[in-house]
């Protein structure tokens, strides 16, 4: 899903990859890291290691105008309440709001 995500971000001018993550500690480790200098973190919540429920927990330096997002294919009343009880500005079903998803993107680039 990755692969044609990126590019697509990139062909729809919405998106400037910085960075890919395959474990929770890597994606903190990164966003930790970067304070300050992203806009938008997309998280699955299936990883390799973690889980990317502990990537929106994490807020340690978030500015409030950074966003993350979660892309999911299981977007449960459960699991929308775990994101939006962990701190996720968003959660986006991957089989079927893709669209939502990049028209997010884009309008968080418009006011970005």
């Amino acid at each position: 899903m990755r692969e044609s995500q990126i590019p697509a971000l990139a062909d729809l001018g919405a998106a400037s990859v910085m960075a890919t993550a395959e474990s929770e500690d890597e994606a903190i480790a990164w966003l930790a890291k970067h304070k300050g200098q992203w806009e938008l973190a997309v998280v699955d919540l299936f990883l390799r290691q973690g889980t990317g429920l502990g990537v929106v927990q994490w807020r340690n330096g978030r500015a409030a105008n950074q966003r993350v997002v979660v892309l999911t294919n299981y977007p449960t009343q459960a699991t929308r309440i775990a994101c939006k009880d962990a701190g996720a500005d968003r959660l986006f079903d991957k089989s079927t709001e893709l669209e939502e998803f990049f028209e997010y993107c884009l309008s968080r680039h418009r006011e970005g």
